[in-house]
């Protein structure tokens, strides 16, 4: 079959584990015949991580170089296409997309969980790029109800980090079991208020349970401050792991017993791994997670302004709480591969 080369584009580069974890998955289900060129804002940074060529997602004429000597475009997956946390980054996305339709690429949004979109312009823009697509795929129920409204074929299948293979990383944790993991990231509605409360309620769970606490910096540029600071308050074992290779962040979940996130895949790969997770929901992505897998946790807006309430469902599902089955993590590691059908098809 003859060799062909296809643009990746996402959040890559930002050194953000979930958006590396896609682009790992990604290039994962991608068929042997294609040639993937990433477009990246540490173009060295992820060819050393990833073991593929890249190139400068800012510079543009660089850009342009890449598509006129390429064959397909692809949209990597995750919430590219909304506004709720910038309203000039769907521009860019659409912009580029735009781009490769106009030169004739083929051109496969994949495993995108659309919206929101607040703006009535970026939502046209949208519609518009998505209907021009050779493939679509997505990766939540409210996306193909977008897509149906925008009369789109698109195929639906879980986030494809449910499939992504992991490494196993035992050699890297030098805390005592049990193990309990937490992922927080910076967000207006993680409060100065709320994380206090937050420190406070994991400070009185590890004095109730003995546990070690594993605190995981998804995005370290936003993360790392609020591990560190956490870290701070606690009295038992803790350590504060960063960890660029996204099988390796997917295989530390093998290591521990629980997991408190609110990054999205922080739960899809504690999950995965066969890990008891609790939920803090910031966005409408992650409570709807939290819903499918059966998670405890809060919206944060609705946390509890008492560390004791927090403390006790913690400690509730840490020593009762199910786990996802082998076969429900089987079937889940199933369906995320039919987003690999979209690529199959294309090319």
């Amino acid at each position: 079959m003859q060799q062909i080369q296809a643009v990746l584009c996402g959040y890559y580069g930002f050194g953000n584990g979930g958006d590396e974890a896609l682009l790992a998955s990604l290039l994962q289900m991608l068929p042997d015949h294609v040639t993937p060129l990433v477009l990246s804002s540490d173009p060295p940074a992820t060819e050393k991580l990833h073991g593929v060529k890249s190139c400068d997602r800012n510079h543009f004429p660089t850009v342009l170089s890449a598509f006129r000597s390429s064959q397909a475009f692809i949209w990597g997956g995750g919430s590219l296409i909304q506004d709720s946390t910038s309203t000039l980054s769907p521009l860019y996305y659409t912009g580029l997309m735009f781009l490769a339709q106009g030169l004739g690429l083929k051109t496969i949004a994949w495993a995108q969980g659309i919206g929101p979109l607040n703006n009535p312009r970026n939502r046209w823009l949208a519609k518009q790029c998505f209907r021009a697509c050779t493939g679509v795929s997505v990766r939540d129920l409210n996306s193909t109800t977008l897509a149906q409204k925008w009369k789109l074929k698109a195929l639906q299948a879980p986030d494809p980090v449910w499939a992504l293979d992991s490494t196993s990383v035992y050699h890297l944790v030098n805390l005592p079991n049990p193990r309990i993991a937490i992922s927080l990231r910076e967000h207006p509605l993680l409060t100065p208020q709320r994380l206090q409360l937050l420190g406070e309620a994991l400070v009185a769970f590890q004095a109730q349970t003995q546990a070690s606490i594993l605190l995981l910096p998804f995005q370290p540029r936003q993360d790392l401050e609020i591990a560190q600071g956490l870290q701070a308050k606690l009295e038992g074992p803790s350590e504060v792991l960063q960890l660029s290779d996204p099988r390796q962040l997917k295989g530390i979940f093998q290591t521990v017993d629980m997991a408190i996130g609110m990054r999205l895949h922080a739960l899809i790969m504690a999950a995965a791994e066969g890990c008891r997770c609790v939920g803090l929901s910031y966005d409408p992505k992650v409570t709807q997670l939290m819903t499918e897998i059966n998670c405890p946790g809060w919206d944060l807006e609705n946390l509890p302004d008492d560390i004791h309430a927090i403390s006790k469902v913690w400690t509730e599902q840490y020593r009762q709480g199910k786990r996802l089955t082998a076969d429900d993590r089987q079937i889940r590691r199933e369906q995320a591969l039919e987003h690999q059908t979209i690529l199959g098809q294309v090319f």
